[in-house]
């Protein structure tokens, strides 16, 4: 089914979801639904999906109740996007690196390689202009965004077998989706795309040598070291991981101010909390991977990491040639790491210099 049909089926499909106004009287609750791109409960985005919901269903004292639908319940993966536009679903919580191909720049907003990390990326959003810029592109697919979970800092990736140099990564199948597979694409590897819930069966299946999906705690719940035991640090490609809770704009429109601000502060209290229970997870997972599965815990080749790193400066150049919105985003992201990369460099990294660790 191509993608003009399946937009025309989630339209279709949408007008019993929000063309009724939401101004509803105080003891008939608003009814949403809320799509993901996640298994349903994988540890890290599935769980904060959920928590996310239930946040906002007590925060509203019971005035509006969600429903989830975990990925390909109502609607695939990669279609939440689409599918809360037009209202087939009033939120989704998914991920901004799924849309580089409708939006050249949304992978800013998640994650770009060598940048900011959480707390810096965070920053941006909150303080440095990135939330307008957020909303400004994301306009035309008919959605709000907002930060809403994040994974923390990434791993490099699962290999079926190890690196010695940057020759090995020329015709790797790589599930790399968005500006990392860019980034890596002069080194002859082979960009995959593929939905979390499917990369599993892709390592199984020999249709990919390599994927890289989150930390190590989600990374283990999907199981990826059965197949591939070589696990790679750091995360070059993608220093941070939001997620992103998307509200139909509509629906969003329709709200009271009071309620549009329980969404508002629901999904920060639930950034906040995904990151450190991240930290926390993470941690535990890393000493279950390397101690009971027999996993191999590896540094990036050093000519991998310098060439990754001129290889996605030219990726970034790229969007300030653009021009337009995808150059404002660029400039804006690239003064707030500029900013504060003196700050981090006698503070944070000193100090873990300093510590030992």
């Amino acid at each position: 089914m191509t993608a003009v049909k399946r937009r025309g089926l989630l339209a279709a499909s949408a007008g019993a979801a929000i063309a009724a106004p939401h101004i509803a009287r105080a003891d008939t609750p608003i009814q949403w639904r809320l799509a993901t791109s996640w298994p349903r409960n994988l540890p890290g985005p599935g769980v904060t999906a959920q928590r996310l919901a239930d946040r906002i269903q007590t925060m509203s004292g019971g005035r509006i109740e969600i429903t989830l639908y975990a990925a390909g319940e109502i609607m695939p993966a990669l279609e939440v996007l689409d599918g809360v536009g037009t209202g087939a679903a009033h939120m989704g919580h998914t991920a901004a690196v799924f849309w580089s191909g409708k939006m050249s720049a949304a992978p800013f907003f998640l994650a770009i390689p060598f940048g900011l990390t959480p707390h810096e990326h965070i920053t941006w959003i909150e303080h440095g202009g990135g939330q307008a810029l957020w909303d400004e592109l994301y306009a035309d697919f008919g959605v709000k965004p907002f930060m809403a979970g994040n994974t923390g800092m990434s791993m490099a990736g699962w290999f079926r077998e190890p690196l010695t140099n940057i020759h090995d990564l020329k015709g790797l199948r790589f599930r790399m989706p968005g500006l990392g597979g860019r980034m890596y694409a002069p080194f002859g590897v082979v960009q995959r795309s593929l939905p979390p819930g499917e990369i599993l069966q892709g390592l199984q299946t020999g249709g990919l040598d390599a994927a890289e999906f989150a930390g190590p705690s989600s990374d283990l719940a999907l199981g990826f070291y059965k197949v591939a035991k070589n696990y790679y640090w750091p995360g070059i490609h993608e220093p941070n991981g939001t997620g992103e809770c998307l509200i139909n704009a509509k629906a969003w429109a329709e709200l009271p101010n009071d309620l549009q601000a329980i969404i508002a502060q629901a999904c920060q209290a639930e950034n906040s909390f995904a990151l450190t229970e991240a930290e926390f997870r993470n941690a535990i997972a890393l000493k279950r991977l390397t101690g009971e599965k027999d996993v191999t815990l590896q540094r990036l080749p050093d000519d991998i990491i310098t060439e990754a790193r001129a290889s996605a400066a030219e990726v970034l150049q790229s969007f300030y040639d653009a021009g337009g919105i995808e150059a404002r985003i660029h400039d804006s992201y690239a003064a707030l790491l500029d900013g504060v990369r003196p700050w981090s460099e006698i503070s944070l990294e000193a100090f873990l210099a300093a510590r030992g660790s």
